[in-house]
């Protein structure tokens, strides 16, 4: 290749690189925006899965300094919608149908696994037609914008029992949780993680209430795992549940396990001194370290620690605390 032509190439190519650095900067248009997009997202975000909960959108790559007041819109606007690897699986193998006496509705069985686990860490919860139907209306509520997009099964006027539209809801119910989990914004919200969960508390607490902590027990231990993996980057959340579990097992004398739980809640609180659990959580670990013959010397230390800090004010125990939670 002689001079001219080698010059002549090398400016192409510096053209095509100015190009293509051109419509990397200008705003994408509607249509770029959907699934390409989203799927490249998910690409980028498969290399380092863990950044996604721990990291919010503006620790990401910034937007361009010559973006306009649309484009950052638009830009942030994408932040919001984009998805991350599933690290939750949504399953409806089965469904029964449940009759009152002037009532009679399907109750969906829904397993909840994580992804490369085994059976061990699974949850299985029952929800009906109505339970995701409100849970729709409050996502619609707050998420407009990332709901447009989401189709729910509609309700028919005839044949809700019959094999086939079960078997359909099941598969649309299945897709739908799913994508819901895909959308960070909505996985962490409070109203979603109270659809997955919310029901079995109240149901343990109101266990808890009558004296019935084996019950209330069981329940606990079942959605405490489910709680922790939808909770991840906020662990404080899942104190007072972890708190219940020590209550009842206080109650059932069982104080090993007991301040095993206790001591779970308390890593948690470690920085979160001002949490309404956290004197009461102290003052009960103070007196199960002592009854198990552990050092309760660095308890106590913490607990006058907090008090000469703090005005003194009541402060209930950790019992009164638990029978408080979900009284409707």
């Amino acid at each position: 290749m002689d001079q001219d032509s080698h010059r002549t190439a090398e400016r192409e190519l510096l053209e095509a690189l100015s190009r293509i650095t051109t419509s990397s900067t200008t705003s994408p248009s509607d249509e770029e925006e959907n699934q390409p997009k989203a799927e490249i997202s998910c690409q980028v975000r498969k290399e380092n899965p863990e950044k996604d909960d721990t990291q919010d959108s503006s620790a990401t790559l910034s937007p361009n300094s010559s973006m306009t007041t649309k484009e950052l819109q638009e830009y942030w606007r994408n932040e919001k919608r984009q998805c991350k690897q599933i690290k939750l699986l949504f399953e409806i193998p089965s469904t029964r149908i449940v009759e009152h006496h002037l009532s009679k509705y399907v109750m969906y069985k829904i397993i909840i696994l994580q992804t490369g686990s085994f059976d061990s860490n699974k949850s299985v919860i029952e929800r009906r037609y109505s339970d995701f139907e409100k849970l729709h209306r409050n996502l619609l509520e707050e998420f407009s914008e990332e709901m447009e997009d989401v189709t729910f099964p509609k309700k028919t006027l005839t044949g809700n029992f019959t094999e086939e539209i079960i078997n359909e809801r099941k598969l649309a119910f299945k897709d739908y949780l799913r994508l819901l989990y895909s959308m960070k914004y909505i996985r962490r919200s409070k109203k979603f993680i109270d659809f997955l969960t919310r029901p079995e508390l109240q149901e343990a607490y109101g266990c808890l209430r009558g004296g019935q902590y084996t019950k209330a027990l069981e329940i606990l231990l079942e959605v405490i795992g489910l709680q922790e993996r939808l909770t991840r980057g906020n662990p404080v959340s899942v104190v007072p549940t972890l708190c219940a579990i020590v209550v009842c097992h206080k109650d059932l004398e069982n104080p090993a396990s007991a301040f095993e739980y206790g001591e779970k809640a308390l890593s948690r609180l470690c920085v979160h001194t001002s949490h309404r659990y956290y004197i009461p959580l102290l003052e009960t670990m103070i007196t199960l370290a002592y009854e198990l013959g552990k050092d309760f010397l660095s308890l106590q230390e913490k607990l006058e620690e907090w008090k000469t800090k703090k005005d003194p004010i009541r402060v209930f125990t950790l019992k009164e605390l638990a029978v408080r939670e979900y009284i409707q």
